[in-house]
C-alpha cells in the first residue's frame, strides 16, 4: 500500500508515520494478548521525532563506539523500541515483531540486552534504566576527557533515555538525578511521558509533586511541552537541551495514554492489557490506518524511516575517517582507545600486584583490596570508581588520581555520596557503555540497597566489581543493624554472581586477580575490615588456587577424620583447631573455600579431594547464615553459622559469643567424629 499518489503536506505526513508506529505497537500486543499499548501509543509522536531528527546511531552496526545512546526506562513500553528497531533497519523483522513476547523470539516482553540488536540495557524494573543511563552519560564524558583532542572528537555522542511517572516514583532516579546534576552531564536528555496514570489509577491518588520543580533543584534543565503530539515542539525542545551544555535536561512531556483510543485514551485499562480486537480497529479508523490490516506499513513509512540506515553509514563513516586521521595524529592515544573500547586488558596488566606474607601482617582484607586496587589501577587505566561514601573504609580511593566531577571529567575517583543503589547501577551503565571497568565499594550489609542492579547486572553478564566490606559479626560496637549474615548467602543466589571472600591478604590480590578476567558477569569481594594473619605460603599452598574456588590447606597422612572448610577471617581460627585436633591425636584436613563459584566448574575428582569422601565428616565454619552450604555436605556433616541478626559489643566478643573460637570449631569437630 502506499500513500504517495497525492500530495501531502509534511504535517499530514508525519500523521501517518507516528500512528504507523502507534499500530505497530497495538498490533504486537494484541497478537500477543499480552502487553502495555498505552504508553507506546502516547510517546509515538517523541520516539519519531528522536529518531528521525536526531539520533546518531548505524541499524547496520549497533555497536558503533560513537552511536547516540537510547535508553527505554520504562521497559514496559518495549513494543515501541522494538517498533522502532525494525523500522529503521535493524535487524528485527516484521516477523519478529509478530512474535512479540513469545517464546525465544527476540522481542520479549521488556527489552532485554544481548537478546535484541540495537537495545542497550536490560529494563523493566523502573528506574533502573534512568540510572544506567546516567552511567553511560559519565562514561562518555570520562572517555571524552581522556581521548578527545582539537580536532578529533572521537568521542561525541547523546544518551537520552524515556521514562514515565513510574520511574520516578523509584527512589533511585532521584538518587541518579542528583548525581547527573552534580556532574553537570549536558550530554544526557531525559524525556518525561508525563500522562499521569499508573497500575492502580491516576498518579494523583501517589504522586502530586512537582516533578520538574524537584529536577531543576537537581541542577537540571527542564521544559515542558503541554501538547505529546506536537513535533514541532518536541524537535524545538529537542534542539534546546542538545544546546543546554551545563546540565543534563529534562523534557517533560504531557502526553495522553492510549492516544487515538476511543474508549481507552487516558485509561488506566490501557497501561498493562491489550485493547481488545473492537478497540484496536476503531483507534485504527481514528488514526486514520488500514482497518483491515495488522502489521500494516506502508510503502511510503518504510522508505521514510529506512533513511536511518544509510545515514547512520555515511555517519560511522565519517568517524572512522576522523579516527584514522587521529591515529596518525595521536598513535599513542589510539592505541589506548583501541585498548579501552575492546575491554581487554593491557600487557603486563597485574604485574604489579603485591606479593604479601606473614612480615605484611596482620592485614585487614580491606587494606589488602586497596593496595591490590592500587597497583592495578596503575597499569589499567579503565580502572575507574569508588564508593557510597565509605572510601576511607573501603579503601577504594585510586592515589594520585583524582575525583570525576564537572569540569574534571577525566577524574577515576568516583564520589557516589550516600546512593548504594544508584551507585550500582551507574556502574551498570559504565559497563554497557564500554571503555570503562567500574568498581564501587560500600559495606557488605547495605549490598540489601543494591539487590535489584546487582540483579539485572548478573542478568546482563556486566563485568562490574562490588566491593563490600565489614564482612561479618565482626563489625562489632556498630550492632546487628550493621552487621551482615545473610548478605553473602543470598549474594551466592544470584545466578552469574561471583562472590569471593578471600581468607588472608595473599589471596584478596589472587580474588582481584579474578575479578580482572573475569568479563562474563560481575564479582563481588567480601572483606574483613579486622585485620588476619597473613599465611606462610611457604608452608601453605599458593594463593593461586584461590581460582580453584577452594583448596586444601593442611592435609592428612592418610584419610583425615575430618574435613574442615571454612571462608575469610574464619579460615585462621580454623587453622588454629586443626592444631587443637592434631594435639589430640585427630587428623583433620583445612579447606579454604573463598569462591562457590570457581568450585563448582572444577571436576568432580577434584572436588572429593578436597571435601573428602562421602562417610567422611565435615564441618564448615563461616559466620554467616548457613544457607546453600548444605550441597556440599554429606550425612555425617555441619555448618557453623549464624542465625539471628548479630549484637553491639566489641567484634572480637561477638564472634566469641557466637561461638567463631578455635575451641568452639574443636569441640563442634569432636562432636561430628563421635555422632
Amino acid at each position: 500500500m502506499t500513500i504517495t499518489d497525492q500530495p501531502e503536506s509534511r504535517i499530514t505526513l508525519e500523521n501517518h508515520y507516528v500512528n504507523t508506529i502507534r499500530a505497530l505497537c497495538m498490533d504486537a500486543v494484541e497478537k500477543a494478548n499480552s502487553g502495555h499499548p498505552g504508553a507506546p501509543m502516547g510517546l509515538a509522536p517523541a520516539a519519531y521525532t528522536l529518531w528521525t531528527h536526531f539520533l546518531k546511531h548505524n541499524p547496520t552496526d549497533p555497536s558503533w563506539p560513537d552511536r547516540d545512546r537510547f535508553v527505554l526506562s520504562g521497559g514496559h513500553a518495549s513494543s515501541l523500541l522494538y517498533s522502532m528497531l525494525h523500522l529503521t533497519g535493524y535487524d528485527l523483522t516484521m516477523e519478529d515483531i509478530e512474535n512479540f513476547r513469545q517464546w525465544g523470539s527476540k522481542t520479549p516482553g521488556h527489552p532485554e540486552y544481548g537478546v535484541t540488536p540495537g537495545v542497550e540495557t536490560t529494563t523493566g524494573p523502573l528506574g533502573q534504566g534512568f540510572a544506567n543511563a546516567v552511567g553511560m552519560a559519565a562514561a562518555e564524558r570520562h572517555l571524552a576527557a581522556r581521548f578527545n583532542r582539537p580536532g578529533f572528537d572521537i568521542v561525541d555522542h547523546y544518551t537520552y533515555v524515556m521514562c514515565g511517572d513510574g520511574d520516578l516514583m523509584e527512589g533511585i532516579s532521584y538518587e541518579a538525578a542528583s548525581l547527573a546534576g552534580h556532574w553537570g552531564l549536558g550530554r544526557l536528555i531525559c524525556i518525561y511521558d508525563d500522562n499521569e496514570i499508573s497500575i492502580e489509577g491516576s498518579t494523583d491518588i501517589s504522586f502530586t509533586e512537582d516533578v520538574g520543580k524537584r529536577f531543576e533543584a537537581c541542577g537540571w534543565h527542564v521544559q515542558r511541552i503541554e501538547d505529546g503530539n506536537d513535533v514541532s515542539a518536541i524537535l524545538l525542545a529537542l534542539e534546546a537541551a542538545r544546546a543546554e551544555t551545563e546540565k543534563p535536561s529534562m523534557i517533560q512531556l504531557r502526553t495522553h495514554i492510549a492516544f487515538g483510543s476511543p474508549h481507552k485514551q487516558g485509561s488506566a485499562d490501557a497501561h498493562g492489557a491489550p485493547l481488545g480486537l473492537e478497540e484496536v480497529k476503531l483507534t485504527k479508523r481514528t488514526l486514520g490506518c488500514p482497518e483491515d490490516r495488522d502489521f500494516c506499513v506502508t510503502d511510503q513509512a518504510a522508505l521514510h524511516f529506512q533513511e536511518a540506515a544509510p545515514r547512520g553509514k555515511r555517519l560511522q563513516e565519517e568517524w572512522e575517517a576522523l579516527l584514522a586521521e587521529y591515529r596518525k595524529k595521536h598513535p599513542d592515544l589510539a592505541a589506548r582507545w583501541d585498548v579501552a573500547i575492546s575491554g581487554e586488558m593491557p600487557g603486563g596488566w597485574d604485574a604489579d600486584l603485591p606479593v604479601f606474607s606473614p612480615a605484611d601482617g596482620p592485614m585487614a582484607t580491606r587494606a589488602a583490596s586497596g593496595k591490590a586496587l592500587n597497583a592495578l589501577a596503575g597499569r589499567v587505566e579503565t580502572l575507574m570508581g569508588g564508593s557510597a561514601d565509605l572510601a576511607p573504609s573501603n579503601k577504594t580511593i585510586i592515589d594520585g588520581a583524582h575525583d570525576f566531577q564537572k569540569g574534571a571529567y577525566d577524574g577515576r575517583n568516583i564520589r557516589f555520596g550516600v546512593r548504594e543503589h544508584a551507585m550500582a547501577s551507574i556502574m551498570s551503565g559504565m559497563a554497557l557503555h564500554k571503555g570503562i571497568r567500574p568498581y564501587g565499594g560500600t559495606f557488605l550489609v547495605f549490598a540489601d540497597y543494591m539487590r535489584p542492579s546487582i540483579r539485572l547486572a548478573a542478568l546482563m553478564k556486566l563485568p562490574v566489581i562490588y566491593v563490600f566490606t565489614h564482612d561479618s559479626l565482626a563489625v562489632g560496637e556498630d550492632g546487628p543493624t550493621h552487621q551482615p549474615v545473610e548478605q553473602l548467602p543470598s549474594l551466592r543466589m544470584f545466578e552469574g554472581v561471583t562472590v569471593i571472600r578471600p581468607a588472608d591478604a595473599a589471596e584478596t590480590a589472587e580474588a582481584w586477580r579474578a575479578a580482572m578476567t573475569t568479563i562474563e558477569g560481575p564479582v563481588a569481594l567480601i572483606l574483613s575490615r579486622q585485620k588476619l594473619p597473613i599465611l606462610d605460603r611457604t608452608v601453605y599452598p599458593p594463593a593461586e588456587n584461590l581460582r580453584k574456588g577452594a583448596y586444601t590447606l593442611v592435609e592428612t597422612d592418610g584419610e583425615p577424620d575430618i574435613v574442615l572448610v571454612a571462608t575469610g577471617s574464619e579460615v585462621s581460627i580454623t587453622l588454629q583447631a586443626a592444631e587443637g585436633l592434631a594435639s589430640e591425636g585427630i587428623k583433620a584436613r583445612v579447606a579454604s573455600m573463598p569462591c562457590w563459584a570457581f568450585f563448582d566448574k572444577m571436576g568432580r575428582e577434584y572436588r572429593d579431594s578436597v571435601l573428602g569422601g562421602e562417610e567422611t565428616p565435615r564441618l564448615v565454619v563461616e559466620a554467616a547464615h548457613p544457607m546453600g552450604w548444605f550441597k556440599y555436605l554429606n550425612k555425617n556433616s555441619d555448618v557453623m553459622g549464624i542465625t539471628g541478626f548479630g549484637a553491639s559489643a566489641p567484634g572480637n566478643v561477638v564472634l566469641a559469643k557466637y561461638g567463631f573460637t578455635a575451641d568452639n570449631v574443636v569441640k563442634g569437630a569432636k562432636a561430628l567424629i563421635g555422632r
